[in-house]
Formats: C-alpha cells, sequence, structure tokens
C-alpha cells in the first residue's frame, strides 16, 4: 500500500498542533490587554456586560526606524548637516566681504598698524603724556615713517630709471649673443621670430592694455579711499580701543561673553606679536640682501631691499617674488654670474629667516604650520588679492589663540560641555587692549 495517507495524516496532526498553540497564543494576548486596559466607572453602561475577546492579529515587532540606522551613519548625518550650516554661513560671510572689501582691508590694515604702534602709546601714557597726545604724536611719527618710505622708493626708482633702461638694453644685448654662440644652438631667425610673436602679441591686446590703464585710474582712487580710511581707523583704534572692545562685547552673548573676554586679550597679545616679529623679521631680510646685492653692484639695491622688506610681510609667495626680482635685475644688468651669487645670497638669507629669526623672535605664541601658511596664503589670495594674502596669516594665528583658549576654558572644572560654569558667576570685562 501507498505510505501517502499516512504522511498526510502526520501533516494534519501538526496543523492541528499549531492552530491549538496559536489560539492559546491569542488569548494570553486578549487576557494580557485586558489587564492592561484601565477599569471603566462603576456607573459605566458598559460595566457590567462581559468584555468580549477581541481578535488579535500577530504581528512581527519593528525597531524604531532611527534606531534602525547604523550608530556611524547617524553621527555621520549629525555633522553633515551642522558643517552644511557651517559653509553657508561661511558663503554668506565671504559674499559681504567681497562686496565691502574696500572698507574690510581698510579696517584690517588698521588694526595691523594699530598692533604695531600701540605698545608705542601705552609707553608715552605711561611716561605721563595724555591718551590724546600720546595717540597724535605716535600716528603722526608712524604714517610720516611710512609716507617717507614710500616717497624713497619712488626717488630712487625714477633716478635710477634711465641707468637701469640702459643695463636692461646691454643685458638683453647680451643675452642675445649668448643664445646665439651658446649650447643651444639658437639661431638669428628664430630669435627674430620670438620678438616679432611679442609684438604681435602686444598689438592684439592694445585694447585690453588700454582699458588697463584707464582702470588703473580707479584703482588710484580706490587705493587713496583706502588710505584715508585706514588711517582713520588707525586714530579711533589707538584711541579709543578699550572701549571699542568692550562695546564689541556687548554684541556677544551673554552667556559665552566670559570665554570671549578672556580669548579677546589673548588674540591681540598675539597679534601685536605676530606684526612685531615680522616686522623686525623683514628688516633683517632687507638689510642683509641689500648690503649683499650692493657690494655685487647690482642697481637700485636700496629700492630692491625696500621692495624685499614689503613683500616680506607676505608669507613664502613675498619672499620668493622679492628674491626673483632682485635676481632678475642681477641678471639682465650684470650677468649670470652675479645673478648666481645673487640668487645664493638671497637662499642663504631666507634659511637664515626660516630656521633661526622666524622661531626665536615670533616664538611659539604665533607658530602657525607650513600646511596652513600655504593654504591660507592662498585662500587670502584668492578671495581679496595681496591684500589678502598679507592678512590670511595673521588672521589664522589669532583664530588659533582664540580656539585653543576657548577649548580650554570649556574644559576647566565646575564647567559643562558647553563652556557654562557650574555656579552663577557675575561675569567680569576682561583687561582692555592697552
Amino acid at each position: 500500500m501507498s505510505r501517502v495517507p499516512g504522511w498526510l495524516g502526520k501533516v494534519g496532526a501538526g496543523l492541528s498542533e499549531m492552530g491549538e498553540r496559536l489560539d492559546e497564543r491569542r488569548a494570553e494576548v486578549a487576557k494580557e490587554d485586558a489587564e492592561a486596559a484601565p477599569e471603566p466607572p462603576a456607573d459605566h453602561p458598559e460595566h457590567p456586560q462581559p468584555r468580549e475577546p477581541v481578535p488579535v492579529t500577530i504581528a512581527r515587532d519593528r525597531p524604531d526606524p532611527a534606531l534602525a540606522v547604523p550608530w556611524g551613519v547617524r553621527v555621520a548625518a549629525e555633522a553633515a548637516w551642522r558643517l552644511l550650516i557651517l559653509a553657508g554661513t561661511v558663503w554668506i560671510l565671504m559674499r559681504v566681504i567681497s562686496a565691502v572689501q574696500l572698507v574690510v582691508l581698510a579696517f584690517v590694515a588698521a588694526l595691523l598698524i594699530t598692533a604695531l604702534l600701540q605698545p608705542t602709546v601705552a609707553r608715552l601714557i605711561r611716561y605721563g603724556f595724555p591718551r590724546g597726545v600720546a595717540t597724535a604724536l605716535t600716528a603722526i611719527l608712524g604714517f610720516v615713517v611710512m609716507g617717507l618710505i614710500g616717497w624713497f622708493v619712488t626717488w630712487q626708482v625714477m633716478a635710477n630709471i634711465d641707468n637701469l633702461s640702459d643695463q636692461v638694453q646691454n643685458g638683453v644685448d647680451d643675452l642675445r649673443n649668448w643664445l646665439l654662440k651658446g649650447p643651444f644652438h639658437v639661431t638669428e631667425k628664430q630669435i627674430n621670430q620670438i620678438a616679432k610673436n611679442l609684438r604681435e602679441a602686444i598689438g592684439a591686446n592694445t585694447d585690453q592694455i588700454t582699458s588697463a590703464g584707464l582702470e588703473g585710474v580707479q584703482v588710484i582712487v580706490e587705493a587713496l579711499t583706502g588710505i584715508l580710511l585706514t588711517v582713520f581707523s588707525t586714530l579711533f583704534l589707538l584711541y579709543d580701543g578699550p572701549k571699542i572692545w568692550q562695546w564689541s562685547l556687548k554684541l556677544v552673548p551673554a552667556a559665552a561673553r566670559p570665554a570671549m573676554a578672556g580669548a579677546g586679550p589673548r588674540a591681540w597679545r598675539t597679534l601685536t606679536a605676530y606684526v612685531r616679529g615680522t616686522v623686525i623679521v623683514a628688516l633683517i631680510d632687507a638689510v642683509c640682501i641689500g648690503v649683499g646685492i650692493y657690494f655685487l653692484g647690482v642697481p637700485m639695491a636700496v629700492p630692491l631691499a625696500v621692495f624685499i622688506f614689503l613683500f616680506s610681510f607676505i608669507p613664502l609667495v613675498g619672499a620668493v617674488a622679492s628674491g626673483a626680482l632682485a635676481v632678475v635685475v642681477a641678471l639682465v644688468t650684470q650677468g649670470v654670474f652675479t645673478a648666481t651669487l645673487t640668487l645664493a645670497v638671497v637662499l642663504a638669507v631666507q634659511q637664515i629667516e626660516g630656521h633661526i629669526l622666524q622661531p626665536f623672535i615670533l616664538g611659539r605664541a604665533v607658530r602657525v604650520h607650513p600646511l596652513a601658511v600655504v593654504l591660507s596664503v592662498a585662500a587670502g589670495g584668492m578671495v581679496a588679492g595681496i591684500g589678502g594674502a598679507v592678512v590670511a596669516v595673521p588672521l589664522v594665528a589669532v583664530l588659533n589663540t582664540v580656539v585653543s583658549y576657548l577649548k580650554s576654558y570649556s574644559q576647566e572644572p565646575g564647567r559643562g560641555a558647553d563652556g557654562r560654569s557650574a555656579e552663577p558667576t557675575q561675569p567680569v570685562p576682561p583687561p582692555p587692549p592697552t
């Protein structure tokens, strides 16, 4: 006989047993729901009526969707939307700064000049001078020195321009002869073709050159406006610096005011140390390179030294540009040998600056990693040109000081994760940056 009926019997018995278990489970769930449900009041019309069993559908338990997301993904999402908000804020801030770029650069330049001149004002006040007199004397002396430097450079360039032009022409002729007779085997036809291409390029871009010359008038007007804004801002910062700082603190939320009150003076000390150290290092570079190229017979050694001093305020890029300018002038006026010696002098001075002067004069308080310097200079140049490249590194140094202080302030004993004190305290105004 076939075994199919026996197999069917076993399946039927299994299904019957499963149905009984399911009925028992339904009864248990219904009983638990009845016990968990609140009893109606005694006078409720439904109170005496027995509760009928409600059919219960068993569904598989599903976790909360938020809990189903892996922890790492949730952390990444939390950080991502905050980063998006910060990026949007920075983008809007950059747009606003670009719209008022002249005002921002003038004010930042005033801050840098104030950081350089403010110790002199404080010293005169300690000697008994009134604050207004000390401010006036310091500002007049500072701006007179800057004006004399600009006048001296212009005078030297105008006085030596004819001689330099003749030397450049002779240098070009020597370079042409060297190319004809040198190891590169350049022919007269090739040199004439290069000169022809240059003339054609200049002729094809005459309109652009003319428009650039017309835009030069606008640049001069903007430069004069920026200079006036810088002068007035410097005067007010030197005279009313403490009051301006106390007023700025009122714009900060009360909960963050004590932390900012401590970070402000430290940021100002960092900026002062940076500007003072940069001026000293730039002066040493200019004097050393200027003396070296003077003894090598390079023309306009003094104006070149002044250019090296000014370009030294742009980290990395300024030193390379000013050194290259000195080497080019030496090449076209004195030849390859003098240019090689000039390059050796520039490289030696820059090595001394990077390994001895900056660590010793600037110190650890304003030390910025070279990668941060490169990125900040590049970003500042892209946003605001030369002015942005000048102010980028001091801005990064100040931000580094502020962030380090706020981090240590929030980790002090008795403060929470948000930096607030566990006990109510009265905010004490910080000492003004005097």
